[in-house]
């Protein structure tokens, strides 16, 4: 009876899906048939209406046929069918909860078929399904809901914004957040906004608003999604747009019989000419096309600006003491630690990041610094990742004190030290005046202690410390490079609240790079010179004798005194600020006159020849300055030291000059900018393989070792330092027997293998039983193989691919 019922079934769908394809390929020809289906279905509406929840199996199978039927040529009957689309979202609405589980998903289908036809526009779509999305209790009624919304809106979105339809669904889904806290319905508000954000449908700051808004709930769950979002929404969206590239790259090197390249339309247009007409040539060749089309497209469409969601909060402050206030400090909140220590990363990376001052936070911190306390390196990574340059040292000493009493004390082990010590420096990495100079010098003693671990965090600390704070450090601590640093006043400790003077990244590589390209050119532009002058001595003379007159005629040129007599039109007068910018004069003494000389302005073209001098002349300048104060001393007697002194101001004064030069009177072109991101990558290559960074490169930045501001600290990164232990010897022999026979076995690795396939019902392949065969039994199919003829060889070559497709001889079986 069972399958008599099953066949029926069965025999009902094939009817209506010939009567499917009948009318929508000629509608007017089936006008009565339709209207006939149309009247059973308005019947079985109003039947089913009544008493949704006693309606039979067969009620339900035959209103769902008629349901799927009339979607599908709804678009051929737009006047008959104009109230379809309400009566499928009222019944939806209204009996969601007692449908049968089919019914129900073949009405949500309807709708999304009928949204794909445009005879359903998105607002309404959304307003429909949203609310259920939120009140049924049916998982995989809210799970398929939920796939709905989610790829209409980014169907909707896929070629231009629809501002005004992500303005409703956005102001619904922030109403639905900020009406009831305590519920656990706004959960669904959050992963939609979750999704639209990670698939760049959504990136604006009103998203934000709303995971701002869930953030500061009363449910955990809710609360706990909305700071997952920013903490790692951001990646998340990175990491599938280059899974998306790399898949396209992937795609495009498949269809275009590449590895990897661009897809080339006209191989394979080319191959298809000659290759086998199959409809898998036809399909791939279909696809690759398309491909194209869409690479081409995307190619042509502007980039968007991918702000985090961190940068787009408004009024980070506030949020950041809300949270803190409503989740750390308050004691009615009962979350869970691992949920509070979350809520504490979002909070710590808004204070670094946006440079906040929240004092309270630091105080809070003090009872959790203990190493028995659960999670403690999550803790210290957050506390070092709230510290910025701005908060003051009096409120972080007190807990640089406790983690050094805590952690790094001699009853402490090592690995509870190594991370102590990290955390201390992930600390003054961002604030040095944490410590105080006798907690530090007592941090540093311990680069001499006998455990790896413990020994490289000290090591660490003291390194820093030659960068950004020398003179904290004992004198046989700091270095050569240090020690010099101070001496010159290269190297000082920066104060509370002092701001170094900002720049281009880079620009002194660029600068380097001119200076050394102009002195170059120079060099070569003599050499020509020498060579057509000749190398004897007179046509040396006469050289120098010309570079006399013109440095007498540049002499002139610059001089600044009024000796002319004319004195029609107006003069032009530079102001201060246009004066500092002119080339250097330099001085030079001949038979006891000061003569000024401007070198290298002939040999250079325009502006380019300037700048290009400017370098060579501020060495040379240096030098007869030197010689000249010699000579100054000598007539006045003054003391050698305060030479010495005024000379190293002098070289600090000319370095940061030269260091703003570039960047202040000069126009950076493109090929300018072209070269500085070259040397940039150099400067990193070279990095990264342990080279010298650029002479004028910041030692903060180096010290901070090209980690990006936005990017947290996290736990590993204070454990990293326990990691470098050295290894037992239980441990050097497990690594070293890893893969290996036991001696026991006293077998070979071939016999090892061996065993291992026959465990896993393996065989050997065919070419290794060809090895062990007698050479005589391979002799008789070796000469017949030299004796086939190109078509024989062919043929064998066709019948093994057959037979390969096939599946060997015998063929694949059931």
């Amino acid at each position: 009876m069972g399958k008599r019922k099953v066949g029926a079934l069965e025999k009902i769908d094939a009817d209506f899906a010939s009567l499917q394809y009948k009318i929508r390929r000629d509608p007017r020809s089936y006008e009565d048939e339709f209207q006939r289906q149309y009247e059973q279905y308005v019947s079985q509406r109003d039947l089913f209406l009544s008493a949704p929840a006693n309606a039979s199996i067969e009620q339900t199978r035959a209103f769902h046929d008629l349901v799927d039927l009339l979607a599908h040529v709804a678009d051929c009957y737009p006047e008959a069918l104009r109230t379809f689309p309400d009566d499928l979202a009222a019944v939806l609405t209204q009996h969601h909860a007692v449908l049968h589980p089919e019914l129900r998903d073949k009405i949500v289908g309807s709708l999304g078929l009928l949204r794909r036809k445009d005879i359903l526009d998105s607002p309404t779509f959304a307003q429909t399904l949203f609310p259920i999305l939120v009140h049924t209790p049916s998982k995989t009624l809210r799970t398929l809901l939920f796939k709905r919304i989610l790829s209409d809106l980014r169907n909707v979105n896929s070629r231009t914004k629809n501002h005004k339809l992500n303005r409703t669904v956005q102001t619904v889904l922030f109403n639905l957040v900020t009406s009831d806290r305590t519920s656990a319905r706004p959960i669904w508000a959050v992963k939609l906004t979750r999704e639209l954000w990670t698939r760049q449908v959504w990136t604006d700051g009103r998203p934000v608003e709303i995971m701002r808004e869930a953030c500061l709930g009363d449910n955990e769950k809710v609360v706990v999604s909305a700071v997952r979002f920013f903490l790692g929404g951001d990646k998340a969206r990175e990491e599938l747009e280059d899974d998306d590239s790399e898949d396209e790259n992937k795609y495009g090197g498949v269809l275009g019989g590449g590895g990897g390249g661009p897809v080339d339309l006209k191989k394979l247009k080319q191959s298809n000419l000659h290759n086998k007409k199959s409809k898998k040539n036809a399909k791939r060749y279909g696809k690759a096309v398309d491909k194209v089309k869409k690479m081409e497209r995307k190619k042509g469409a502007p980039h968007a600006l991918n702000f985090s969601a961190l940068h787009l909060l408004h009024a980070p402050q506030d949020f950041a003491e809300a949270l803190f206030a409503r989740h750390l400090q308050s004691a009615k909140c009962k979350f869970a630690l691992e949920s509070k220590l979350q809520i504490l990363q979002l909070i710590t990376r808004l204070h670094g990041l946006h440079k906040l001052i929240v004092l309270p936070l630091f105080s809070w911190f003090t009872k959790y610094l203990t190493p028995r306390q659960p999670s403690v390196t999550t803790i210290l990574a957050s506390l070092a990742q709230a510290v910025h340059d701005e908060v003051p040292p009096d409120a972080l000493e007190p807990l640089v004190s406790k983690i050094a009493n805590e952690f790094v004390s001699e009853a402490s082990a090592a690995e509870v030290a190594s991370a102590g010590l990290a955390a201390i420096r992930e600390v003054a990495l961002r604030q040095p005046l944490a410590l105080n100079e006798t907690l530090l010098q007592d941090l540093v003693l311990l680069r001499k202690s006998k455990d790896k671990s413990v020994m490289m965090a000290a090591r660490g600390l003291m390194s820093l410390y030659r960068i950004v704070g020398a003179e904290m450090l004992a004198k046989k601590d700091r270095g050569k490079e240090a020690s010099m640093g101070l001496r010159s006043g290269d190297m000082k400790l920066r104060k509370y609240g002092e701001q170094s003077a900002g720049g281009i990244d880079g620009i002194e590589l660029l600068e380097q790079y001119k200076t050394e390209e102009k002195k170059r050119k120079r060099e070569a532009a003599r050499a020509d010179k020498n060579g057509k002058n000749g190398k004897n001595g007179e046509a040396d003379s006469d050289e120098e004798e010309d570079s006399d007159d013109d440095s007498e005629a540049n002499s002139s040129e610059w001089d600044m005194s009024d000796n002319s007599d004319d004195s029609g039109g107006w003069i032009n007068v530079s102001s201060d600020d246009e004066a500092e910018k002119l080339p250097p004069v330099k001085r030079q003494r001949k038979g006891g006159k000061l003569t000024k000389a401007v070198e290298g302005v002939e040999g250079a073209e325009g502006a380019e020849g300037v700048e290009g001098v400017e370098g060579e002349e501020a060495k040379s300048g240096d030098e007869d300055e030197d010689s000249g104060s010699e000579e100054d001393n000598e007539d006045d007697g003054s003391d050698d030291s305060e030479h010495d002194s005024d000379d190293e101001a002098e070289e600090v004064e000319d370095a940061a000059a030269a260091f703003s030069k570039l960047a202040t009177t000069t126009v950076l072109t493109p090929a300018d900018l072209a070269k500085l991101r070259e040397l940039r990558m150099e400067a990193s290559v070279d990095k990264i393989l342990g080279k010298k960074v650029g002479i004028n490169s910041s030692r903060y930045q180096q010290a901070v070792q090209n980690r990006h501001a936005d990017d947290g600290l996290t736990a590993e990164q204070i454990e990293l330092a326990s990691t470098l232990r050295k290894s037992t010897k239980e441990e050097r022999i497990a690594k070293a027997l890893d893969g290996k026979p036991l001696r026991d076995s006293h077998q070979s690795t071939q016999a090892v293998r061996k065993a291992k396939k026959i465990e896993e019902g393996k065989s050997m392949t065919n070419q290794e039983k060809a090895r062990k065969k007698n050479i005589f039994m391979t002799l008789g199919k070796a000469r017949a193989k030299n004796r086939r003829s190109l078509v024989e060889t062919k043929k064998a070559l066709n019948a093994h691919v057959q037979r390969s497709k096939r599946g060997g001889r015998r063929g694949n079986r059931d």
